[in-house]
């Protein structure tokens, strides 16, 4: 095979094209699959042929990277010499001065080192560091290879952050024992030895071998780093700008090693102490880079301190205790300073140890007068951090502002912890802060404006009202919060006019709704905010939107107080609530979802009022009758309309209109219902208006019909019997011509109909359902294009809602099934059985089977159905065993076993209603058909008799049996 490999690797290097590319690599894999294909690919890349080929070098090392990954631990003695002398070639080929090998060639070679390394160490190859170490005096490549692999040994044995199997990691600790052992020294030796001859040529060799210092700490002993060589080394490194960022994280690996906790704290402290007198925490701050390794090398000093000081517990001496903290708290200033910095990167590096202080904290039985400055720090930084920067885009929010916002929702964390460590303080705190800024929020910063506002929200989530009443009606003991509520709608900053202040008062009106209930007397000033250019007027499309959802809620929540305002709030939106049209465009700025939500408000304020119900039917009629004067004129312009694009403009008005109304419904509820509110005439006014949209013949005709859909599944909702004169018209116009996804989307409504009057559509019911039935049968029969997925999914997905309605009909009218002419009922019935055995829908058959179970509890007793218990022996028995048995039922699917459940459930209701006659058909009539002996006919019949659950994972075993 060697002279076709070699050729086929000629190939490789020669693949412009897809398909030659296509062939190439499957020729690798056909290599990767050979007992020698590793072998052909490492003379390949040793020979030198394809030295300026890294396309061909990279797949020659895949396949031996896949060889060492699978079968090298079996390897013989020959080829574990072989991969040695590959190894070690490759390693002096890429060390020549001469090669121009790229990153990823290297990278890739060091991977398959590692693996060798995994397989071979200590016992096919203990000299593995060894060797490696001789080639170091080949120059800077060389040691650049050598600390390549080194780190990725470091990532197949060491790195806590790949997961590995149970035997990988005894494996791993093993071979770390080994090098222990065998090695370690030599390995320090070797790091210290290359920094300090790079230090000045090769500053990127030094970066790497810190890095390699640090993956390789966590697990050697500290001796080899925390020495005078190995310090004075770092403490150089620091102050030159091209090694300082790798060597303080090595210093941050260092510090972060687990150790005891007196240890951990005195090493801690004497790098501490190094770093200060070097001075280099007194760095320029406008190297953020830096920064951010500084604050992350406090963070870990932090978080090292506090849990040394969890380990000593109560347990350690008091005055390691001491020690610990006393050290603890020496780093909180330099945490501050980090938290505090301009740039989000470099005080998300310290994020952490805030937390865990506090948490820390709150632990403690008290806090001391320094602990307590501290804590009042972090909260003054926390607040200055909550401010926006002055670049952020609030019209157009991008990824750096997305970045921000999640900053944001960390540094609230830690405002919530510090609540909950010192509720008073942070009371105090935020009343003293928003008492001094929005009393001058004229002469103020948006943004301090904004964070003001932004604390009275948080404090809402920071102190639950389960802490303490926010407010009282009795203003003696109104709570600061309720202070701070008063002075944020008196203070009249929503005018301040910035979209952060706007959309943060309004949500922070929202989430102390109570406030308004202990001091109704603000409520207009903010219904005014809601109505006017600060609201739902403002000239920013974001604002209007987000407060046309806030000004529901904010009027659900206060409509005990809103009937004084009632009509002057619906005259202030009576503009905003003309619909968009191709007529009247867009001039008040809302879009139709905004107007959903507009609609349903002004309802709420109809229905909710204390009222006549006569004078709220003539409100509602206001409010709706513009719909229906508007829905005739866009109804008949769309059937005279031509272009099919204004055609379409035309269809979504209308379908909104009837969007709009069905949100209006919404306001209705289970005291105040729209008979009580004598307002069921009006919405039937519009039902019978709405159904002429089903007469549209345009493209968009079902667009429309949704429309008259969702009115319909709301007015079942909300209507009574006043409902049922309008549902023969609207079924006859919803089920002429219909496609497969029409009628499925049909489905759920005659669903509702049925489930809410039950018995009382009977007649209607009796019927309809044949004529529904075999509409449904035509368009499932119906040819389709074999290539059209969306139809072939269309009527799977009628068959379902087919099934659902047969299930719908036998839990609440199966009479409206006992009238149909036998005929009729048998074509029903079989398409239970149909659905039961021959679909490869799981979600079919588990509702056929579901529904045959319902008839033979209703219809297979004592007072059985005539005909049935025949239909029960014929068709409904053989079908629980025939789906199973089916080569698309696999039992090893969660919804399929489901389905086996249903079938199981069915035999047992079978028993539990024929007894003795059912076990007799099994034994002398049906078992002996399908060929079953009485030994395993008794079997079954005695697990059909034990508890369903039992029988069910019985059953599963029996098929899986006979299926295998």
């Amino acid at each position: 095979m060697t002279s076709s490999a070699l050729q086929g690797l000629a190939a490789l290097a020669i693949a412009p094209t897809a398909e030659s590319q296509n062939m190439a690599a499957q020729f690798v894999e056909q290599l990767k699959q050979s007992v020698d294909g590793w072998k052909i690919c490492a003379e390949g890349f040793t020979s030198g042929t394809y030295h300026q080929n890294d396309h061909v070098k990279f797949f020659c090392l895949q396949v031996c990277e896949h060889y060492a990954k699978t079968s090298y631990r079996h390897a013989s003695a020959e080829d574990v010499n072989a991969m040695k002398s590959f190894i070690l070639t490759c390693i002096g080929m890429e060390s020549n001065e001469g090669s121009q090998s790229k990153t990823f060639i290297r990278n890739k070679l060091a991977q398959v080192a590692s693996l060798v390394f995994v397989g071979d160490f200590p016992q096919r190859w203990p000299q593995f560091f060894h060797d490696l170490m001789g080639q170091l005096a080949s120059g800077a490549l060389a040691v650049d290879m050598y600390l390549r692999i080194l780190l990725s040994v470091q990532l197949e044995v060491v790195d806590r952050d790949i997961s590995h199997s149970p035997e990988e990691m005894q494996r791993n600790t093993l071979l770390k024992d080994a090098m222990r052992e065998m090695c370690v020294s030599e390995l320090a030796d070797s790091w210290h030895q290359i920094m300090t001859t790079y230090e000045t040529s090769h500053p990127d060799i030094v970066n790497m071998c810190l890095e390699v210092v640090g993956g390789y700490v966590s697990w050697m002993d500290i001796g080899f780093f925390a020495n005078d060589r190995m310090v004075a080394l770092l403490l150089r490194f620091l102050v030159k700008e091209e090694l300082r960022e790798a060597a303080c994280d090595t210093v941050h690996d260092i510090v972060s090693k687990g150790m005891e906790p007196v240890a951990k704290t005195s090493l801690i402290e004497s790098f501490m102490g190094l770093l200060e007198s070097a001075g280099i925490f007194n760095c320029n701050d406008d190297d953020v880079d830096f920064l951010c390794k500084l604050s992350k090398l406090i963070n870990g000093m932090g978080l090292g301190l506090i849990t040394s000081r969890q380990r000593l517990g109560s347990k350690g001496s008091a005055k390691n205790i001491e020690v610990t903290m006393q050290a603890l708290e020496a780093k909180i200033p330099h945490m501050l300073r980090f938290l505090g910095n301009e740039d989000d990167d470099v005080s998300s590096g310290v994020i952490d140890f805030a937390s865990e202080y506090i948490a820390m904290m709150k632990s403690q039985p008290s806090m001391s007068e320094v602990q307590k400055n501290h804590i009042e720090g972090l909260l003054v930084t926390i607040i200055k951090k909550l401010k926006y920067d002055e670049s952020y885009n609030f019209e157009k929010e991008g990824e750096e502002e997305a970045e921000f916002q999640e900053y944001r929702k960390r540094a609230r964390v830690i405002f919530n912890n510090m609540a909950s460590l010192d509720c008073q303080m942070i009371l105090r705190q935020v009343h003293g802060l928003v008492s001094h800024t929005l009393p001058q929020w004229k002469n103020a910063d948006f943004r301090d404006v904004e964070v003001a506002i932004a604390l009275i929200y948080n404090l809402g989530e920071a102190i639950p009202a389960s802490q303490g009443q926010h407010f009282s009606g009795n203003p003696e003991k109104a709570s600061a919060l309720q202070d701070m509520m008063r002075l944020l709608i008196t203070s009249q900053v929503s005018r301040q006019g910035h979209i952060a202040v706007l959309l943060q008062f309004f949500e922070t009106v929202i989430r102390y709704d109570k406030f308004f209930v202990c001091e109704p007397e603000h409520i207009p000033e903010v219904l005014t905010a809601f109505l006017d250019e600060r609201g739902l007027r403002n000239c920013s499309a974001k604002v209007r939107s987000r407060v046309a959802y806030l000004f529901l809620r904010f009027v659900k929540s206060t409509k005990g107080n809103l009937t004084p305002y009632l009509e002057e709030v619906l005259k202030q939106m009576q503009e905003l609530l003309i619909i968009n049209s191709p007529l009247n465009g867009l001039g008040h700025g809302l879009s139709d979802t905004d107007q959903l939500f507009l609609y349903e408000t002004a309802s709420t304020l109809v229905v909710s009022c204390s009222l006549e119900p006569e004078k709220k039917q003539v409100l509602m009629k206001q409010l709706l009758t513009p719909i229906a004067s508007k829905f005739g004129t866009m109804l008949a312009r769309l059937s005279e309309e031509q272009d099919e694009k204004t055609q379409q403009a035309y269809a979504d008005c209308v379908n909104n209109s009837m969007s709009l109304a069905s949100r209006a419904s919404k306001g209705f509820s289970g005291t105040q219902t729209m008979r009580a509110c004598g307002c069921v005439s009006v919405f039937t006014e519009l039902l019978s208006i709405f159904l002429s949209a089903l007469e549209v013949t345009t493209p968009q005709r079902a667009l429309l019909q949704q429309g008259v859909r969702q009115y319909l599944h709301r007015m079942v909702v909300c209507l009574d019997e006043e409902i049922l004169p309008f549902l023969p018209q609207a079924m006859e116009k919803l089920l002429k011509q219909p496609d497969a996804k029409e009628l499925y989307d049909f489905l759920p409504l005659v669903n509702q109909i049925v489930m809410k009057f039950k018995d009382g559509i009977n007649p209607f019911l009796s019927q309809v359902f044949m004529p529904l039935v075999m509409t449904i049968h035509q368009v499932l029969s119906a040819p389709v294009d074999a290539n059209d997925r969306v139809s072939a999914e269309d009527k799977k997905m009628l068959q379902r809602g087919y099934f659902l309605f047969l299930s719908t009909i036998v839990c609440n009218c199966l009479d409206v099934l006992k009238v149909q002419e036998m005929q009729n009922l048998n074509q029903v019935l079989m398409s239970l059985i149909h659905g039961a055995v021959e679909i490869p829908d799981p979600n079919s058959q588990k509702s056929c089977f579901a529904t045959l179970k319902k008839l033979i509890q209703s219809w297979g007793g004592k007072d059985a159905l005539p005909g049935f218990p025949e239909f029960i022996y014929k068709e409904i028995v053989p079908a629980c065993f025939a789906a199973p048995m089916k080569p698309t039922f696999d039992l090893s699917d969660g919804q399929t076993t489901l389905t086996l459940g249903e079938a199981a459930s069915c035999m047992v209701e079978i028993f539990q209603q024929r007894g003795q006659e059912f076990v007799g058909f099994l034994r002398t009539d049906f078992f002996p058909s399908k060929g079953m002996s009485e030994e395993n006919a008794l079997v079954y019949i005695q697990n059909m008799q034990t508890p369903l659950k039992s029988f069910r994972k019985w059953l599963k075993r029996f098929f899986m049996e006979a299926k295998s």
